[in-house]
């Protein structure tokens, strides 16, 4: 039984619920930690699929692939930033625990260990609680809210701002854990949450009083009334029933998923920065210093006059089973888009990431902007914008130009050829999309 427990498959599987005991999981020094999110993708995409067969089997809805794509592109978007800079929580709590520590507390240790697993969690607690209720790190988290789907890619719809923001919360653990503890146990705490991302799984019985479960998170993820600004456990849900913030799923009414004024909108980075950009805009139009800092501070629904977090009565009642945002995207275009963007995440990013260290800042830094504009293109294609024929047309002939000058991600001729055919049949559809238009205006 203890064998079949270890084999490496099994082990995978444990991590995902962190079923793994301290002396397997403990490690002296940081380059001895694994990746373990890295390590987690296989059995992410298989869960995935598994969602995919047990709601065909159901009968039920199946995925949209545009709000797949946009969950997952913002996901890419999230990751580009560990191609050129170091885990900004890690390297923070490091300097942290270097020069200020005051107990040092055995890396070998169970109870340290456990330590670090419930004081992750309760500062992911705080983190992702301010990240709902202060709207300048709002404007961050909210790209993960922003699909009306809920399922296992909605998972992978992650900010890339919100980091920016998170280190600060975790600094106090540095005084009294290990480094290498916490990164074993940063990872664990993102990792559990995938599965918790599913309309498939309902609720677990004694399970759903202590552990953040599916049920729990529906409501977190929900924009009807009752599930704002709940639930922001990560692995235990006893924060949230500590300090208030606790709501059970209703039967009677079903979740609607979302923002509380939806976006419209498949493409990554508007999903990024629209709130961020409206923030800055109000705090620079509103009067008054304290009102500025408000702008930026209290919560999203605040208002001068309103409470810190707004009024509840000024969330919009939702309607049962929505209109949900959609394009007629033809099939011919969704394939040509889908073909394209597996490129970037089979082979672009992720031997971006295996060569990292061999590859320089500019040579990373080109690449890197080129996968933000295809994301982009990729999304203006998926909404019907005007610009989208030629922003591809564009796109793919920069990329033959960047592959035969040497300053692209090498592929093989067999991927550069298709980026060639792509570039011949957009143009003359840019062509006939131009005399179309000149003749409406006549």
């Amino acid at each position: 039984m203890s064998s079949v427990i270890k084999h490496p498959v099994i082990t995978g599987l444990r991590r995902m619920f962190i079923l793994v005991t301290p002396n397997e999981t403990s490690f002296e020094k940081i380059e001895d930690v694994p990746n373990y999110v890295d390590e987690a993708v296989p059995y992410f995409i298989a869960l995935i699929i598994m969602e995919w067969a047990v709601l065909y089997i159901k009968g039920e809805t199946l995925p949209r692939l545009n709000d797949s794509f946009s969950s997952l592109s913002n996901g890419v978007l999230s990751l580009l930033h560990g191609l050129l800079f170091r885990s900004t929580e890690l390297a923070a709590f490091m300097w942290t625990y270097k020069h200020f520590n005051m107990v040092t507390l055995p890396w070998n240790n169970p109870i340290t260990w456990i330590l670090c697993l419930l004081g992750v969690d309760f500062v992911y607690y705080w983190v992702h609680r301010c990240g709902h209720e202060v709207n300048i790190m709002w404007a961050g988290h909210q790209t993960h809210h922003n699909s009306e789907d809920y399922n296992y890619s909605t998972a992978l719809r992650q900010s890339f701002l919100h980091r920016y923001a998170n280190w600060m919360f975790y600094m106090p653990l540095a005084l009294f854990l290990p480094p290498s503890i916490f990164l074993v146990h940063n990872q664990f705490n993102l990792i559990y949450q995938f599965w918790v991302h599913t309309e498939t799984v309902g609720k677990l019985g004694p399970l759903e009083w202590i552990l953040s479960t599916p049920s729990h998170h529906r409501v977190h993820h929900g924009r009807n009334p009752y599930c704002i600004d709940k639930n922001y456990g990560g692995v235990f849900i006893i924060w949230d029933r500590l300090f208030g913030t606790f709501e059970a799923e209703k039967e009677e009414e079903k979740v609607v998923y979302g923002l509380v004024h939806n976006i419209d909108s498949w493409e990554p980075v508007h999903a990024q920065l629209h709130h961020l950009i409206y923030v800055i805009k109000s705090a620079w139009n509103i009067q008054g210093i304290s009102n500025k800092l408000s702008v930026l501070l209290k919560g999203p629904g605040w208002s001068p006059g309103k409470p810190r977090l707004g009024c509840l009565e000024d969330i919009p009642q939702v309607k049962q089973n929505p209109v949900k945002y959609n394009s007629d995207v033809s099939t011919w275009r969704t394939i040509y888009i889908w073909l394209h963007f597996l490129i970037f995440l089979l082979l672009w990013q992720p031997n971006l990431s295996m060569n990292k260290q061999s590859l320089s800042t500019t040579y990373m830094t080109v690449n890197i902007i080129y996968i933000v504009f295809s994301l982009f293109v990729f999304g203006s294609m998926y909404d019907k914008r005007s610009y989208a024929n030629e922003l591809e047309m564009v796109r793919s002939v920069l990329f033959v130009v960047a592959w035969q000058l040497g300053v692209a991600m090498p592929v093989s001729r067999a991927v550069c050829g298709w980026y060639l055919v792509s570039a011949l049949i957009w143009v003359p559809v840019v062509i006939l999309n131009k005399t179309a238009v000149k003749k409406k205006m006549k």
